[in-house]
């Protein structure tokens, strides 16, 4: 099951159900990571693209060209070593609040119905985000970039290892030099102890869902199956609700099997934290971050 099947009705009311989710706090903790163990800087507010200043009235005419020259391939490395893409960006929501913090972004999601709502919000918010429609098991770029983000799980939505190890191995290859990786997954404690063979239902005025979920634990595999119920425009009329059904699948992980998959890779951990706490990984952890870098570009 791609993402792509399972974000097309559901990408109009995912905000919704998601309004409780501390996008704000994460965006504090990413910029704080990025500061400490990045190279990515953000762009102060007002400023500009930095002129040539290559023009001294005591050089050759042969020095100035070559000044120019170093000067503007400077320029150009530090423009993809300021860039973060968004792997698995959804709607957009902490995509355009790094853009806000002064970031040069890119989002990167197989869904065109939640790409669609993230370009609205980069409009709103008049940023210069580029979204791309693209599977995360082959994305393509046009430069390096110096930070690479994955969050809100969606690394689970790769279902095998190879899918996992395609993706790290792109993110490694699209690495500027130093550059770091910072993911997020859903263990198997969580599908397994705590969400697996549950249902949870909630309503809202214009919309509600019930989610009932399926463990595999031999697969390490879980189904979400989703009905959703969404107020139309009736008119004067009572107002009618239209119905539709989505499938997730998701695989959980472990942290041997990440940290594994992303020194194949070619990258190195820096750090793995619980996501939830920010303390040491337990056997109780139900979501894990990972901080990994770029290494092989220096030898």
């Amino acid at each position: 099951m791609n993402k792509v099947d399972s974000y097309r009705d559901f990408a109009t009311v995912y905000d919704t159900f998601m309004d409780e989710t501390p996008y704000e706090q994460w965006c504090e903790y990413i910029q704080q990571v990025i500061t400490k163990y990045g190279i990515s800087k953000p762009r102060l507010q007002g400023d500009e693209e930095q002129e040539l200043s290559c023009y001294n009235a005591v050089d050759t005419q042969e020095t100035q060209d070559k000044k120019c020259e170093q000067e503007t391939r400077e320029n150009a490395l530090r423009s993809e070593r300021d860039l973060v893409l968004d792997l698995g960006c959804g709607t957009g929501t902490l995509t355009e609040m790094l853009a806000e913090k002064g970031y040069d972004m890119i989002g990167v999601d197989l869904s065109a119905e939640m790409l669609a709502i993230a370009m609205g919000k980069r409009q709103q918010a008049e940023s210069g985000t580029l979204y791309l429609c693209q599977d995360m098991r082959d994305f393509e770029l046009y430069s390096t970039v110096g930070t690479v983000l994955s969050v809100c799980d969606s690394v689970n939505y790769l279902l095998d290892e190879e899918d996992v190890l395609q993706t790290f191995q792109l993110v490694n290859n699209y690495l500027y030099p130093g550059g770091i990786f910072l993911f997020d997954f859903n263990t198997v404690y969580k599908y397994e102890q705590v969400i697996g063979d549950t249902t949870i239902a909630e309503s809202r005025e214009d919309c509600s869902f019930i989610w009932e979920n399926f463990y595999d634990p031999e697969e390490q595999l879980n189904e979400y199956d989703l009905t959703i119920f969404v107020k139309t425009d009736a008119g004067d009329e009572e107002p009618l609700f239209r119905r539709f059904q989505e499938t997730h699948v998701q695989r959980g992980y472990t942290l041997e099997q990440m940290s594994r998959l992303v020194k194949e890779a070619g990258m190195e951990v820096v750090f793995a934290i619980d996501a939830d706490t920010h303390d040491k990984v337990t056997a109780e952890s139900e979501r894990i971050y990972i901080l990994a870098k770029e290494v092989r570009k220096h030898e």
